[in-house]
Parts: C-alpha cells; structure tokens; sequence
C-alpha cells in the first residue's frame, strides 16, 4: 500500500509567516530583514510593514502574536500575503515542503 505525500499549499497554511518558536525562546523580536526590496520604497507600505530593529536595519513588522502584519487569513486554513509582490528575499527563498517549512508547520500544529 502506497503512502500519499503530504500536499504543501502555502494559501492554507501560513506557518513560516509566524517568528519561530526557537526566535521566540532567545528572545529575538526581530524576524525577516527587509534590505533590498522594493517595499521600503513604498511608504505607506513601509510605514504600515516595516520596523527597525536597535541598530536600524529594517525588518518585517510582527503583530503581538509574532505574526507577520502583512498576513491576512488563518494559519492552516486560509491565508494570503498582502505584500506578496514586495515580500523580501527570505520569504522568497523559503520553499513548501522543505526542512523550515515543515519545522513551522510542526509548531503551529498544521498537519
């Protein structure tokens, strides 16, 4: 008997737009960097999205759930980026299904 593959579809999941636990543990607020985007050349968007962390280096906003404020939705079920156009290269980078992917989803309980 075959064993499906777990299905990764980023529009109900949402888990990597959440700081890490392990980031939460260590006490570090401060998520995805923002450098090089063409977000920071929006400025309502930036002033919406954007903070700076003590040495001034802009990074994505977190709401106090430590949930990107750029995501709508709820996580393992509906979810959309509304700067997904604009979003910075570690969001970019990420991809469904691999090691961190799976690592968020463990910790914010989606199967």
């Amino acid at each position: 008997m075959a064993t499906l593959a777990p299905r990764f579809d980023c529009l109900t999941c949402g888990a990597c737009c959440k700081n890490p636990d392990e980031n939460v543990a260590e006490g570090y607020l401060w998520y995805l960097e923002v450098k090089g985007t063409d977000l920071l050349k929006k400025p309502d968007l930036k002033k919406k999205f954007v903070v700076y962390d003590e040495s001034g280096v802009p990074h994505l906003r977190l709401d106090p759930s430590g949930r990107c404020a750029a995501l709508v939705g709820k996580l393992g079920d509906r979810v959309r980026c509304t700067i997904y156009q604009l979003r910075p290269k570690g969001c970019r980078m990420l991809e469904a299904g691999e090691p961190r992917c799976i690592q968020a989803r463990k910790e914010r309980g989606i199967d």
